[in-house]
């Protein structure tokens, strides 16, 4: 069995990932609101979450505000049909604007007061900018006209303070929400997976319970073939356990009383009582939910791209603000013309759709790829990905199901039949899940055959295994094992099993060759058309296994895929994809093990199929949950789509600012078009809702 050593890392622990947010899931819903505060950057709207507060409750109770203010206030001087006054109604307006103002506004005035801090005005300044020129520029209004009863009736920006504020608190709540919802998916995703551990009482029954009750110093029984829910140590019971997922470790770990068991990890055939270390919370998988956090900070190119526009809109209103103040008062040598202009002006650059452009795309995108099975850990991947070149995948377990199944068992000798040769290797396999143990119990199982008891069973590593039956030696040896032994066996015979992609085991009994089992792993449904897929869209495959050159030359010829590099270390993978990343090739490397690690660090963009590891959980960029490698396909396309809407909404958010701020300061004044904040205002709220719905609109297939 030599050739299959690397087979060994299990493949139950593709649920691991998922699995790993159900354990967390509590401690998602703390850590979500934790989410934007560990690194204050200046990426407006996300990261100012912490002066949020419950934005429901204050887009409601603004709104509450609000709706006084608009019925009695002029909007730009003009009276709307639905709008009164009343003695006193100014004093209302003003009262109600200023609460509106210091409750309503101080998620973006604290925001920019950390942009300011940290020399860097962007989204938060430019939004403060317009509500306080607003809100100052009013209350001025209401001093002149109503206790300095000025000689001309300067106009307030109440009302467009209050429309402001609204739609402002709206967009922010919109965009925590489809934050928050892209949390809520990968809480799915983990609901479909099992979510209880059973409980030893003190009378000594058993209950079952919900994994986030259980408690450390609790008992748990964790039956045979089972995860072992928490982390703990055996106080009763032997078996072996499969730690590969969790310290990479590939063969089974003997466990005995007082060895420690990791929760995540899988049982072997023995059931044991663990008592509990450490639950969910403080176990080895809480950094699954890091991973979840860290997929929220990351920040793209293209996210700071709407800084940048911010920025860059920030200054322009500031130098058109005060230019149009100088030149309308120069021309007019009125001081109230003037200053409205200014006003005008810094208002309606207050660019909502701007503010909303890129966290929607990226808070949609973030949600809909957590739905198809696509946890993005590194936002950056989704921009490389549209650059990718070659794409390198592992064999077992991303293009194979990396279990195998028996094609084909046989008896050389007459006082055998072939059932009694399959038995004989279940004898010594039953207790063993190593995938080729399990292909040959799951044929004894489906023929219904009862298993023949053994003893003194040992590993020989690197050649399969040994034990004793009915008081005559049995061993499994693989092919290397023979030719080394000079044990005769039919080479033909060999050669055909194997170059149809079987593994093949060789049964001896008292070293005399009885018979033997063929295995093979079965090719990924989905593999094939994704092979297909990737050469059409002009994306090379590439194999990299370490197995033997002829079973990966088998699968590669049935996929497609003309690059093959076999019976590769570790090490091997990483330097590949460094040689192909050295000719200027943008390379994305696709697998599941603690042997595909250096590699997925090294790669462009490393993806790893059902995080079969912590280790390939650290390295990878993307996983893929489902341990689909068609998602990778899916992965490819949502990354074009995002970066389409991207520059798409920078478009519609920045657009409107280009040409709403010259018509504010009046460029076109002398053919009688200035544009009033009115009009601004309501082209504003369409740029906002456009975006909005642009965002909206992303999807992951075309």
């Amino acid at each position: 069995m030599s050739e299959n050593k690397h087979h060994e890392h299990d493949h139950h622990n593709h649920d691991m990932m998922a699995e790993g947010h159900m354990h967390h899931h509590d401690n998602h819903e703390n850590q979500k609101e934790h989410a934007g505060h560990e690194h204050h950057d200046h990426s407006g709207g996300m990261d100012h979450s912490m002066h949020m507060g419950n934005l429901k409750v204050k887009f409601f109770v603004s709104l509450i505000l609000s709706i006084p203010i608009i019925l009695l206030s002029t909007m730009m001087g003009k009276q709307l049909p639905f709008q009164f006054s009343f003695p006193g109604s100014d004093w209302v307006v003003l009262v109600l604007a200023t609460a509106l103002f210091f409750y309503g506004g101080m998620p973006f005035l604290k925001g920019a007061k950390m942009e300011l801090d940290m020399k860097s005005p962007a989204m938060m300044t430019l939004i403060s900018l317009g509500i306080s020129v607003a809100y100052v520029y009013s209350v001025y209004a209401f001093i002149a006209n109503n206790l300095l009863n000025s000689p001309v009736h300067i106009m307030d920006f109440f009302w467009e303070l209050a429309t402001l504020i609204l739609i402002m608190l709206l967009g922010h709540w919109i965009e925590m929400n489809a934050i928050s919802n892209a949390g809520n998916a990968l809480q799915k995703m983990a609901e479909l997976l099992p979510n209880l551990a059973t409980v030893i009482k003190e009378d000594g029954s058993t209950e079952e319970v919900s994994l986030k009750e259980v408690q450390v110093g609790q008992k748990v029984l964790v039956k045979a073939g089972e995860k072992v829910p928490t982390d703990g140590i055996i106080i009763e019971g032997k078996t072996s356990i499969n730690e590969s997922m969790v310290t990479g470790e590939s063969k089974d770990v003997v466990k005995g009383l007082h060895d420690k068991v990791i929760g995540g990890s899988v049982n072997g055939s023995g059931a044991i009582t663990v008592e509990v270390t450490g639950t969910g919370e403080s176990g080895y998988l809480s950094q699954v939910m890091e991973l979840v956090g860290n997929a929220q900070k990351e920040k793209s190119r293209v996210e700071s791209m709407s800084d940048k526009v911010a920025k860059m809109l920030f200054y322009v209103a500031l130098v058109v603000g005060i230019g149009a103040f100088i030149i309308w008062y120069v021309l007019t040598k009125d001081i109230n013309i003037a200053l409205e202009r200014m006003v005008t002006v810094l208002i309606i650059a207050c660019p909502h759709a701007l503010g909303l452009a890129i966290p929607l795309v990226t808070a949609k995108s973030t949600s809909l790829g957590a739905k198809n099975g696509l946890l993005i850990k590194n936002r950056q991947a989704l921009e490389t990905a549209k650059k990718v070149d070659v794409i390198m995948m592992d064999k077992t377990g991303t293009l194979t199901e990396g279990n195998f199944a028996v094609n084909d068992y046989l008896s050389f000798d007459s006082t055998y039949t072939k059932e009694q040769v399959l038995g004989l290797m279940a004898s010594l396999e039953q207790n063993s899940s190593h995938p080729l143990s399990v292909g040959v119990l799951k044929k004894m199982e489906e023929l219904n055959l009862s298993i023949p008891q053994a003893t003194d069973i040992t590993n020989l590593p690197g050649i399969g295994m040994e034990g004793t039956v009915d008081g005559k030696d049995v061993k499994i040896v693989s092919v290397s094992y023979m030719k080394q032994q000079h044990i005769s066996f039919d080479n033909d015979l060999f050669n055909q099993l194997s170059s149809q992609g079987n593994s093949v085991s060789f049964l001896l009994v008292d070293n005399k060759s009885i018979g033997l089992v063929a295995q093979g792993d079965q090719i990924k449904e989905e593999a094939k058309s994704m092979i297909d897929r990737l050469l059409a869209q002009g994306i090379k495959p590439v194999m990299l296994t370490g197995d033997n050159r002829q079973v990966a030359g088998v699968v590669a010829k049935q996929l497609g895929i003309e690059a093959v590099h076999a019976e590769l270390m570790p090490e091997d993978k990483e330097k590949i994809v460094k040689e192909y990343k050295e000719k200027g090739l943008v390379v994305m490397m696709v697998g599941d093990g603690v042997n595909d690690a250096p590699g997925l660090v090294r790669a462009d963009i490393g993806v790893a199929i059902g995080a079969g590891t912590d280790v390939a959980i650290d390295s990878a960029d993307v996983i893929l949950v489902k341990s689909n490698p068609f998602d990778i396909l899916h992965f490819l396309s949502l990354s074009k789509n995002t970066q389409r809407k991207m520059v798409q909404n920078l478009w519609w958010g920045a657009g409107y600012n280009i040409l709403a701020i010259p018509l504010a300061a009046g460029v076109l004044a002398g053919i009688g078009i200035v544009l009033s904040p009115a009009v601004g205002a309501i082209f504003m709220s369409l740029s906002t809702v456009i975006v909005a719905i642009n965002a909206m609109t992303l999807r992951i297939k075309e």
